[in-house]
């Protein structure tokens, strides 16, 4: 998901909708947004209406004036393209419209809410390789003539590590099993996006440490899981938007 403007309001699309023809600029940071046969697009319907005026409509791979840009050269999670989509004259019918006129914002808001969830997940994943290499690691590095693992100060950072993998995890499932209910998880589901995905980073920067000098060179895994692992606290909407979620969902509940 991403917009042609800065900023993460959902509200905030540049692309227009005349009722008779599409017409798009693009969008940035799209996964798999070279390889993808279909895309998803939302545009404004009815500006007067802000959020209530935002429709999707669906791109097919082909589609004249519908086509990928450039390919980011990112900083981790490498193996996952992402890239720019470009929309040029690009026309497409009404029957290319995605359920009615006017639900877009909240069919996005919806996909975020699953996303989230993904992301957590993402996180906890990329936090618990790391976990995993640092502890194998801290049982084999000896110094002054025993495992790294038998000081204190290693077995203090291991505990927290698992304390808050534990933790990620729980709140991921608490909202993957609230979705499978069909309950609504936009709290839920920013919690366990936001703790997941700021503990990943900093359990695979943990890692790091406990591997000392060997943390930072390629011949150890846990450089390549911190690359990783910075994204989730971005992707799906960054930490801040997160907290946004949750502070107005806590506070329109009382």
């Amino acid at each position: 998901m991403g917009t042609d403007r800065t900023g993460s309001g959902l509200g905030r699309f540049g692309h227009t909708h005349d009722r008779r023809q599409e017409e798009r600029r693009g969008g940035n940071f799209i996964t798999h947004a070279i390889h993808g046969d279909t895309c998803v697009a939302v545009a404004s319907t009815d500006r007067a209406m802000r959020s209530k005026g935002i429709t999707a409509f669906i791109f097919e791979k082909g589609t004249p004036g519908f086509m990928p840009g450039k390919k980011e050269d990112k900083l981790g999670l490498r193996a996952s393209e992402t890239a720019s989509v470009i929309f040029e004259d690009c026309f497409i019918p009404d029957a290319n419209r995605l359920g009615p006129e006017g639900l877009g914002f909240i069919q996005a808001m919806q996909i975020l809410d699953g996303g989230r969830i993904s992301i957590a997940a993402l996180a906890v994943g990329i936090a618990q390789g790391a976990y995993e290499s640092a502890l194998k690691y801290s049982k084999e590095r000896k110094q002054f003539g025993k495992a790294i693992s038998e000081f204190q100060a290693i077995q203090f950072k291991l505990a927290d590590m698992a304390t808050q993998l534990d933790a990620a995890r729980l709140l991921t499932y608490r909202a993957a099993a609230m979705k499978d209910k069909g309950r609504k998880v936009s709290k839920e589901s920013a919690m366990a996006k936001l703790f997941a995905s700021e503990i990943g980073v900093k359990v695979c920067e943990e890692a790091i440490q406990i591997h000392g000098g060997y943390g930072y060179t390629k011949d150890y895994p846990p450089e390549k899981y911190w690359r990783d692992s910075k994204l989730c606290t971005i992707g799906e909407g960054t930490s801040e938007i997160q907290r946004l979620v949750i502070a107005k969902q806590i506070l329109s509940s009382t």
